[in-house]
């Protein structure tokens, strides 16, 4: 199968074209290294260096003659997103168009998009499954139900098919170690923590510690990246053998509170990682966990690697070789 990844030099990225030539495919890389890593484009891929903005570039690229797209090139920061509206149309709304609209001019008809549960919003109950209404909180969760929505008409009136891939919570560094380079500007629990064990943040916020959970903080399902990954490639090799539409979470299944993740850390890293007890912040339900049953039963896939220790342990690793611990 020959693979173009838009975004593929990314954190998320990355994996999925790692898993894709693990199995011998033939993969493209389309970046335009904004907070991609020229120096985590895996050895076998492709690289070509553009913007999704920049149409003639796309098409050029697409020219090449592809199975499948994968979508990941978005800006992906939900606070960002809610004062700066306009940033997150350009890029994940037209750009999401240039690619859909380019990717069927030029016969690739397989389109796997890196969705997320940010489509569903304000959960009205867990499990989350694919049936949950769809009411974004923020303008970053719109642009991405709008993408799939998108989809949804391109297959309607041009025959492409897609794979929307919700995802939850992405965490962890390839577990076989092979990824060297940190993800820019992280803002997640987990990096976060990361940054605090080796120095350069002095401590950890725990927003709200009274929350109706087992230990007052917040609760997030935590998918690790490589499992992710091997849910591209299984979604890829879906859409070529049945031709059909599919719209999936990738979860857990298991909750891991604010408090077990910076535990773990701490016994996994054996720094002290000091963290502050602080207010709520809005919008922060105190529970989000996926219903993956869907994947399960469609892709045949389970997330194998995400427990907290693998999460906590793969990620720890890499921060350690960037800053000599």
């Amino acid at each position: 199968m020959k693979v173009l990844l838009f975004g593929g030099a990314g954190y998320i990225g990355t994996h999925v074209a790692m898993a894709f030539l693990d199995r011998g495919d033939k993969v493209g890389i389309y970046d335009n290294l904004s907070s991609g890593l020229r120096s985590n484009v895996p050895a076998g891929a492709e690289f070509c260096e553009g913007d999704i903005l920049d149409r003639n570039r796309v098409a050029e690229v697409l020219s090449e003659g592809w199975d499948a797209a994968v979508h990941l090139a978005a800006f992906k920061a939900a606070g960002e997103s809610m004062t700066k509206p306009e940033k997150y149309s350009e890029n994940n709304i037209t750009g999401s168009l240039i690619i859909m609209t380019e990717c069927e001019k030029h016969g690739c008809m397989n389109f796997i998009l890196s969705s997320s549960a940010a489509t569903y919003g304000e959960p009205q109950y867990v499990p989350i499954d694919e049936k949950h209404p769809c009411n974004p909180e923020n303008y970053y969760g719109y642009t991405k139900l709008c993408i799939e929505q998108n989809l949804a008409w391109y297959s309607k009136l041009k025959g492409m098919h897609y794979a929307a891939l919700r995802y939850f919570n992405a965490a962890g560094y390839d577990v076989d170690g092979r990824m060297k380079g940190l993800e820019r500007n992280p803002a997640n629990l987990i990096p976060v923590i990361m940054e605090c064990a080796v120095g350069i943040r002095e401590k950890v916020g725990i927003f709200g510690t009274d929350y109706d959970t087992p230990d007052g903080t917040c609760i997030r399902d935590y998918v690790h990246v490589t499992d992710l990954a091997d849910a591209h490639v299984a979604a890829a090799d879906y859409l070529m053998e049945k031709k059909e539409n599919l719209v999936v979470n990738l979860g857990s299944e298991s909750g891991l509170s604010v408090r077990e993740i910076v535990e773990t850390a701490r016994r996994v890293t054996g720094q002290p990682i000091p963290s502050v007890d602080s207010p709520r912040r809005a919008g922060d339900p105190a529970k989000l966990i996926a219903s993956s049953a869907l994947a399960h039963e469609k892709l045949g896939w389970t997330a194998k690697h995400s427990d907290a220790e693998t999460l906590i342990e793969s990620t720890w690793k890499v921060y350690k070789a960037n800053f000599g611990k």
